[in-house]
């Protein structure tokens, strides 16, 4: 049975070169080009990480927040996150904390905060949010989330009974807790938080031993810290009684993970799945014969529930074709679990700078997208190109 050409196009962003929806736009013009009548839709797509809250924006017609918070370091910085039409509040953890907010020499896990978090939360509160999708990803901290429950009215002190500071190095001085202050907002809220690794809160696969490297942690200060957090979470879990240091997930983003499950019972659970589930994607993705998706780069990781290949994953099960372009490619091959086919979109030989440029990025996405549309219809011999640049017809058979 013939079926119209009914193309879905979800592309996450590329990194530094282009957003979620510039990259889709540039796959629909090359198909359009080609296939004038095809019908194309663009959304825009992320998996919890960086792009997340544009991506939602943009897709479900939300509005942009922006303050000034506690940033890693203590200093202020500007923050933005989103409020969906529902009052869905979508927050980057990393707007407020990330690890780019704090310069490679200042890389030190004691010396950060999770504060500035704390303070977005709230301010969504403010302004009635009760809903919220958090991607704690490429966070600069290692500190349990002991910054951003301060910010929402835990308190914590010292032995000495004076109160704790916001830092990492403060988990070392931690001698008591109490809940009494917490927001009582948060009782009538819901958490989803965009958590892709399965990481205890301590020990040898816990954040510290992990994650804290890259933060700037010696060998030394990784040994202090999951200690720390060791007692930390004791303290933590006899308070709220909830057990939770050891479960998967809560050594993400320096135990923040831990504190959305400790303190809200929050669900972690892997950021695509929460995209596709806020943006209706599978209701969009019902009688679409083609479905084009991407990234910046395409590797080993993409198949370990990156945004591409959660897409593609979900589209074989409305049985159709799934394609990916990437800027770059390496060792993808187990991508093809649920991507039938990923290219390279380069032309050529080219530096990193020209290739992350956004008029080639453009350039390279439609004509790698034009050739792989033509080939599809070259496979159909019984359909003829009107002239050498476009083909006009209705109707396309998988």
């Amino acid at each position: 049975m013939k079926k119209k050409l009914d193309v879905l196009i979800a592309i996450d962003s590329f990194k530094g070169s282009l957003s979620s929806l510039e990259a889709g736009n540039a796959v629909r013009e090359a198909i359009v080009e080609v296939c004038p009548q095809a019908s194309v839709e663009v959304v825009p797509l992320a998996d919890g990480g960086e792009g997340t809250v544009d991506a939602l924006v943009a897709g479900c017609s939300g509005v942009y927040e922006s303050l000034e918070v506690t940033g890693p370091l203590g200093a202020p910085v500007q923050a933005r996150y989103g409020i969906l039409p529902n009052r869905t509040a979508v927050i980057e953890a990393a707007a407020a904390m990330g690890l780019p907010l704090v310069p490679e020499k200042l890389r030190d896990p004691l010396n950060t905060t999770s504060f500035g978090l704390g303070e977005l939360i709230r301010d969504a509160l403010d302004k009635g949010c009760r809903q919220f999708l958090i991607g704690i990803g490429g966070s600069a901290t290692n500190d349990g989330g002991l910054g951003m429950m301060q910010a929402l009215g835990v308190r914590f002190f010292a032995e000495n009974g004076a109160l704790a500071g916001i830092f990492g190095r403060d988990l070392a001085k931690l001698a008591r807790v109490e809940v009494d202050g917490l927001d009582p907002r948060l009782e009538e809220c819901e958490f989803k938080i965009a958590c892709d690794v399965d990481n205890p809160l301590c020990g040898p696969q816990g954040c510290s031993r992990i994650y804290g490297p890259q933060k700037g942690a010696t060998d030394e200060v990784i040994k202090q810290m999951d200690r720390d957090l060791e007692r930390f979470s004791a303290l933590m879990e006899d308070c709220c009684k909830r057990r939770c240091a050891q479960l998967p997930g809560c050594g993400a983003a320096g135990g923040l993970g831990f504190a959305f499950k400790v303190l809200t019972n929050a669900r972690l659970q892997p950021g695509i799945s929460l995209v596709i589930e806020l943006l209706g994607l599978e209701e969009r993705m019902k009688g679409k014969n083609v479905v084009v998706t991407g990234e910046g780069r395409l590797d080993n990781q993409t198949s370990m529930g990156k945004g591409p290949f959660g897409i593609c994953a979900l589209a074989k099960k409305y049985d159709a074709l799934t394609v990916a372009l990437a800027g770059s490619v390496q060792n993808a091959q187990a991508c093809n679990e649920s991507i039938d086919a990923f290219f390279s979109i380069q032309q050529g030989p080219i530096s990193l700078e020209k290739a992350l440029e956004r008029e080639t990025a453009v350039h390279n996405l439609r004509m790698t997208a034009e050739q792989i549309f033509r080939l599809l219809l070259a496979a159909r011999p019984d359909l003829t190109l009107q002239s050498k640049k476009s083909c006009y017809f209705a109707e396309f058979v998988l």
